[in-house]
Parts: structure tokens; C-alpha cells; sequence
């Protein structure tokens, strides 16, 4: 089935309105769709943050008690070592241009944003990979600069943004407290490719700059107020989104019309409960070890943004409350309303009842779509 984002789009104005490269170390496309309405659906517009768990059923899948030495991770739910529970994640800046691929270490990250890095060159993306299990990565990138956006988002995670510079925007929000950065100082891989290709996170990377910057690589001050990033189901069940009364079918996420030069797209792999990644008409593999980008969970955000100047460069309109959205998990799909009230508070996501959804523990693909395309993208 095909969703059309105007209609999602005017039931919530209705409702608004009524309320083979060398690795570290070495030397330095459519088919036809019946179109549903969601034109009477009811869009929650409380930008209240509510703890109730969401209606979505649950099913048992395996033992509730977590194994002997383990923590249920912040980002992704699934069980880690309780040695890691007060390390800070990163957040890395992946070069997303062709010449930039393969990439190296993506299908190792927790949380993948995909943002327009600039309205030039047809919107082109850039990645922001939040790993917390970072000293386990061997290879991380290409690396490349930062945006304002991204910096606020890393702020939500109390996580040290790993990047090599930026525009001159990103000055006044990197001399903030609460945002820790690392910028050009990471290893130089020889590939075969221009200098700007060249840079990736590689293991020990981090501590040594980290220590070198006088950065502590431990939560601090801006650590996040709650121990979870989302409201993730109980340990040992699954949500099954079809459940839900407002829950359609998607197993296809075609961002191309709001990503053009890298059409971006997510595709529901029924074999293994996930969503692939794809992007240039091919599925993006890791270039280490060949695995999938692929995610329980995919969360859109309808996000509006504001060009800084003839360049291209941008930031997107982040912080606000009562925004558009889409929670996606296990082929289906429920609308839902998102919220950021500050630099460094969590996002929050909410469902038709004014909720915080739960979502399902795994991998999360996060994309801020930009509000001039929401309507154009389309879940089938």
C-alpha cells in the first residue's frame, strides 16, 4: 500500500488547528501502489513527555533476565558489558558521497542519522553514527565535517562528536560546555582516494585524542537525565505494530524524492525482522566485514530547516514540539508527533494517544526529513 505524506499532513493541520580500500594501521525502480487516507487520524499535539507505554501488543521472544556482567544498553536496549555502562558514545561524521564508498564500520553503529548536509548537489546527505561500544570498532568512516544540526542532536547523548571541521557555523555551538568534539585528528588510511577521503576513526583513536584534548571519555555533567534513549519494550518481548489501529504496511521507505543525489531507501527484509539500507540503486554493505546497514527500528521526522546562505549550508529547525513523524518496526508503520525542547534534551517520540512510543530493542535509523518533501516520500 502507498502513503501519501499530504494526507498525514492535513489530518495533522486539521488537528493543530483544532488544538576496497587499506585498513587502519597501514600507511598514511517503482511498482504500482493503491494509495489509504490517513486523512482521520487523530495526531497527537501534547508536547507533554509521558512515560505510559504505548498500545502497541508485545510478544514473549526470549528470557527476561538479562545475562551475568551486562546492562541493557541506552541506545540500542539489547544487553552490553556492565563495563561500559558510564563510557560516553560517539558521534561520527561519515562522508555519504559516492566517491566515499564503501564505507567502513556503519553496520557497527547503534543509531544512524541520515540529514541533507546541503541543499547543493542535490541535497546530498551525510551520516552521524552514535556507537557506545566504540573501542570494539576497527575502522570507522570516511570522516568528514559537521553541521550545526548535528551538533545538537550528539548533544542529546552526552556523546564527543568525532568530525573534521565545518562551515564557520558551527563555532557558537561547539563553544558550548556540554559539546566535547574531536576534529581532524584521526587516522589517515592510504586508499587510493583524494586527501579528503582518507580519515577514519580507527581503534585507539579515541582514547588518545580524547586524553590529548583533556576530554573524558565518561559521562559528566551533560549526561543524558534518564538511562534510556527511547522507551524501549520489556527485555525479552517484541512490539507488533499490527496491533495498533492507526498501523499500515511498510516495508518500503523511498526517501529519493526529498535525498535525490543518493536516493535513499529502506526496504523491510522479512528473513531477518529488519530494514536494509539502500542508496546509489544498491544496498549498502559494510566494507570490513560485508554485513548489511540494516535496523529494527526507523523513525522519520518531519523537520523544517533554515537556509544560512548561497552555499547550500543549513540548519535544521530541531528543537520544537508537536512535529510530524513515522515509527517504523517489523513491516508496519504508526504515525506519531516528536519533540526537542532544548540543545541537549532527548528527542521524544509520541503516538496518537499523547504516549511516549516504546520502541523495539536493535539498531535505529533516524532521518529529519526536510518539511519542503514530506509529502513526496512514501511507505508502501
Amino acid at each position: 500500500m502507498r502513503m501519501n505524506k499530504k494526507l498525514f499532513g492535513a489530518a495533522a493541520a486539521a488537528v493543530i488547528a483544532a488544538a576496497s580500500l587499506a585498513g587502519c594501521g597501514s600507511s598514511s525502480d517503482s511498482s504500482t501502489l493503491t494509495t489509504i487516507s490517513v486523512a482521520e487520524e487523530t495526531i497527537p499535539t501534547s508536547s507533554e513527555a509521558s512515560e505510559a507505554s504505548s498500545e502497541a501488543t508485545t510478544e514473549d521472544t526470549a528470557s527476561t533476565e538479562l545475562p551475568a556482567g551486562t546492562y541493557r544498553s541506552e541506545l540500542t536496549g539489547e544487553p552490553i558489558s556492565e563495563d561500559l555502562k558510564n563510557q560516553r558514545p560517539i558521534a561520527v561524521m561519515v562522508d555519504n558521497e559516492k566517491t566515499a564508498l564503501p564505507h567502513y564500520g556503519t553496520a557497527d553503529a547503534d543509531i544512524v542519522y541520515e540529514l541533507m548536509n546541503s541543499t547543493e548537489n542535490d541535497r546530498i546527505t551525510r551520516l552521524m553514527c552514535v556507537v557506545k561500544d566504540w573501542g570494539n570498532i576497527d575502522q570507522l568512516g570516511s570522516v568528514r565535517s559537521t553541521r550545526p544540526t548535528n551538533i545538537l542532536l550528539m548533544g542529546e547523548y552526552n556523546a564527543i562528536l568525532c568530525h573534521d571541521g565545518g562551515p564557520y557555523y558551527i563555532d557558537q555551538y561547539l563553544s558550548n560546555d556540554w559539546a566535547d568534539h574531536l576534529s581532524g585528528v584521526f587516522s589517515r588510511v592510504s586508499n587510493g582516494k583524494d586527501w579528503e577521503f582518507t580519515e577514519y576513526v580507527c581503534k585507539g583513536d579515541v582514547e588518545k585524542e580524547a586524553k590529548s584534548a583533556g576530554i573524558s571519555t565518561d559521562y559528566n555533567d551533560y549526561k543524558p537525565t534518564r538511562d534510556s534513549h527511547f522507551l524501549f519494550a520489556d527485555y525479552g518481548t517484541t512490539i507488533d505494530l499490527s496491533g495498533q489501529s492507526d498501523a499500515v504496511d511498510a516495508t518500503d521507505v523511498n526517501l529519493s524524492a526529498a535525498f535525490k543525489h543518493n536516493k535513499s531507501e529502506l526496504k523491510y527484509n522479512d528473513s531477518t525482522g529488519t530494514y536494509d539500507y539502500y542508496e546509489y540503486g544498491s544496498q549498502h554493505t559494510d566494507a570490513d566485514s560485508g554485513d548489511p546497514l540494516t535496523f529494527t527500528n526507523v523513525i522519520l521526522q518531519k523537520c523544517s530547516f533554515t537556509q544560512l546562505d548561497d552555499n547550500g549550508y543549513l540548519i535544521y529547525n530541531c528543537e520544537t514540539t508537536n512535529e510530524d513523524g513515522y515509527y517504523l518496526t517489523g513491516g508496519k508503520a504508526i504515525p506519531i508527533t516528536w519533540s526537542k525542547v532544548g540543545d541537549t534534551s532527548i528527542t521524544q517520540y509520541f503516538d496518537a494517544d499523547g504516549n511516549e512510543i516504546q520502541i523495539n530493542q536493535g539498531k535505529t535509523y533516524i532521518s529529519l526529513v526536510p518539511s519542503d518533501y514530506w509529502d513526496d516520500i512514501t511507505l508502501s
